[in-house]
Parts: structure tokens; C-alpha cells; sequence
């Protein structure tokens, strides 16, 4: 090669070389849409051939390097054996039932965030841009059944993610001992499940002697619309712990549903004529001046003759354990059941 040649691509280099650190510059403070496909952690598959490189290459892979392969719902998916940043959108009950602290908390302008977890965490708002996750470096995501396959692939480009198989969606222990297993923690999620079905076993028994066979049901209020949605047995949040896990009896507009929820009209509120009646609000907590005057809508004479309401077994319970079907929501549950029903 003759000298003006090497020179000359010396100098291209060079230019290849500053033109390549502006660009990682010009990045860090807002991430393009085309910087978010082509993340450090685009993939499951990019993290697996980047940690057997480093071993392939002669370097001593650490055990942060350790890399495993699991099956989710969409296939297998290569996740860190050990991983220290993680993020569990509408999961974050779990990993704090295990002693983790997840690097965000979900949010959404509608439903507010899961309050009753009190986690000191970013909030990621979920109707947002998924830039904002990445700002928070996860190295493992995980998600529920509300993720379909293009805001899963969407995720994938942030961190590997593992998506909850749909068979054991109605199952909070299942759910547990999954993500305990992905995360490399099964023997506290073996520890965690037992001491729940020991709590379930004893509420359950408490529950047949005080309630037997009346009738339960469970009714939010609306406020944006003021409407009241009635919930189904088949509903997360409420349907498997309360009748199927509890043994409590739904009231037969209840068993028949086949939607989670469906909105009541008001010739209907009178023919829900269950012996007991749960109440949560749809956002914020029973104090709100808005809440408040939602409830009045339980006031309309059609209710008078309910049982629930004549007897006066109709509860309101807070919002944020309630709209969730995790474990620790359901323990919190179960607390309000037994002082609520048991006298």
C-alpha cells in the first residue's frame, strides 16, 4: 500500500471514528426512535452471543455474564441468570413478595399505580413512550397477560423480556413460583406460596362458618361516567380468589357472566339482590369529594330492597389492592374479608 493510500484511510478512520462518538453523544439525552431499536440490550439473543464471546474470546465470563434459556408464552427466550435490574410491569406485587425491589413502578393516567405497595421506585407510565423504561437500564423485563405479541417485541428491544404464559394467568401462586423460578429465586417462592395457602386455608374455614352460602358480589364505581361495573367470576382480580380459591358463593348474575366485568343499568341494580356486596372505587381512595359523591349512586331507591343493603353488608374497600389479583393483593384482601364478614 503506498503512503498516500494509508494516509488516506488513516484519516477516514479517524473521521468514521469522532462521527461514530457524536452519535452516542447526541443520543444520551434523548434517545431517537431509531436508538431505541438498536439499544445494547436489543435482545435475549444479542445478551447470550455477547456473554459467549467474552468466554470464547479467552476472558473469564462472570457470573453476571451467566446467561439461561426459559420458555414464555412466545417461545424461548435467553434471560441473566442473576439478574440485578428488574423491571415487572403490573408484576411489581410479586417481586416485592420475594424481598426485590423492582427499578420501576407502573403507572397510568386513568388507574393511578398499585399504592398499596408503598415501592420507591420511578414510576413508568404505561400509556407513555417505553424510553422512559429505558432510561432505567433494565437487564430483565417481565409481563402479564396485557402484553400482546407487538408491545412484547416492542420490549424485547429495551431488555430480554419474559412474558407470563396465558395457562397460568388465573393463578397468583403459579404466577409467583414462575417469576421466582425466571429470576433465579424458586426455594423463596416455594416459602412465600406456603405461607399464602396456609393464610387461604384458614380464611377459608372462617368464611364457610360465618357466610355459608349467601350470596357475594363485587360492584365498582365508576366515577368518570358513573356507571357501576359489576364483576365477573371470571375477573383477575376478584373472581379465583373469592370463589374458586375462598369457596364464597357468587351471586348468580355473577356466575353466569362471561366478560370480566359488564356495566350494570339501573333496572338491574335491583335484581343484583346478593346478600353481600364489595365496593371499590375506580381510581383514588373513598375520601375524594368526587368519590364520595359517586357513591351516592348507591343511594337510588332500587337498592332498598337488596339484601346487602338492608342488612348492611355492603363493604367499601380501597381501590389499590383490589384491582389486583397479585399475592400480596390478595393477602391484603383476605385481611379485609375476615374483618368485614367474621364477627
Amino acid at each position: 500500500m503506498s503512503g498516500w493510500v494509508k494516509k488516506t484511510a488513516v484519516t477516514m478512520a479517524a473521521v468514521l471514528w469522532v462521527g461514530l462518538l457524536a452519535g452516542c453523544g447526541s443520543g444520551e439525552d434523548k434517545p431517537s426512535e431509531h436508538s431505541k431499536a438498536a439499544a445494547p440490550q436489543t435482545s435475549a439473543t444479542e445478551n447470550a452471543q455477547s456473554s459467549q464471546g467474552a468466554t470464547a474470546s479467552g476472558t473469564a465470563a462472570t457470573a453476571d455474564d451467566e446467561t439461561r434459556i426459559v420458555k414464555d408464552e412466545f417461545g424461548e427466550v435467553t434471560v441473566p441468570a442473576h439478574p440485578k435490574r428488574i423491571a415487572a410491569i403490573y408484576l411489581e406485587d410479586y417481586l416485592k413478595a420475594l424481598g426485590v425491589t423492582p427499578i420501576v413502578q407502573w403507572y397510568n393516567p386513568n388507574w393511578g399505580k398499585q399504592d398499596y405497595l408503598n415501592l420507591d421506585a420511578p414510576l413508568f407510565d404505561t400509556s407513555g413512550s417505553i424510553e422512559a423504561l429505558l432510561a432505567q437500564r433494565p437487564d430483565l423485563i417481565i409481563v402479564d397477560g396485557g402484553t400482546d405479541r407487538a408491545a412484547y417485541d416492542q420490549y424485547t428491544k429495551v431488555a430480554p423480556t419474559y412474558r407470563l404464559p396465558e395457562d397460568i394467568l388465573q393463578s397468583s401462586e403459579q404466577i409467583l413460583k414462575t417469576i421466582g423460578d425466571v429470576i433465579g429465586m424458586p426455594e423463596q417462592a416455594e416459602s412465600v406460596a406456603a405461607a399464602y395457602e396456609a393464610k387461604l386455608a384458614d380464611a377459608k374455614a372462617k368464611l364457610a362458618q360465618a357466610v355459608g352460602q349467601e350470596t357475594v358480589a363485587v360492584i365498582r364505581v365508576n366515577v368518570g361516567d358513573r356507571t357501576i361495573a359489576l364483576f365477573g367470576v371470571k375477573n383477575r382480580f376478584v373472581g379465583s380468589l373469592l370463589f374458586d380459591e375462598l369457596g364464597l358463593t357468587p351471586h348468580p348474575m355473577v356466575q353466569k357472566m362471561t366478560e370480566f366485568q359488564e356495566i350494570l343499568s339501573e333496572e338491574a341494580f335491583s335484581m343484583l339482590d346478593a346478600d353481600h356486596i364489595i365496593v371499590i372505587p375506580s381510581n383514588g381512595d373513598w375520601q375524594t369529594a368526587e368519590n364520595q359523591d359517586s357513591f351516592s349512586l348507591l343511594d337510588s331507591p332500587l337498592w332498598k330492597s337488596v339484601p346487602a343493603f338492608k342488612n348492611g353488608h355492603v363493604y367499601k374497600v380501597e381501590r389499590s389492592h383490589w384491582q389486583s389479583g397479585a399475592i400480596t393483593a390478595n393477602g391484603m384482601k383476605i385481611d379485609d374479608l375476615l374483618k368485614l364478614m367474621v364477627k
